[in-house]
């Protein structure tokens, strides 16, 4: 399951802009709309992200998205095995895996 994009919440959104590009040499471009807010890298590999924080679950820390091929199937293994949806979505879903940890899911487009 490789990951897809890792997230990052900011409460000063250019000031994170400019370390994330700053440390990883990378350019962050608004987001298409199917991607939601924020900004991101786009290109070869996982994807970097950065969006303002907010009350949301996916708001509060870094988070992992992990892509997978079948989302419900794979949200059916979270619950299956100890985890619990925090925010279910058509594409992009927030978990906790058995000990709390949140993670996302990405489906395959």
């Amino acid at each position: 399951m490789p990951i897809d994009l890792i997230e990052f919440p900011a409460d000063d959104v250019d000031r994170a802009r400019r370390f994330w590009s700053g440390l990883l040499s990378v350019d962050l471009e608004s987001r298409t709309a199917a991607e939601g807010d924020g900004w991101q890298t786009h290109g070869e590999g996982p994807a970097l992200g950065v969006h303002e924080r907010g009350r949301g679950p996916g708001d509060s820390f870094s988070l992992p998205y992990f892509e997978v091929d079948d989302l419900p199937r794979a949200l059916e293994r979270v619950t299956a095995l100890g985890g619990v949806v925090i925010h279910p979505g058509e594409r992009w879903v927030i978990c906790k895996d058995s000990e709390g940890s949140p993670f996302g899911l990405a489906g395959r487009t």
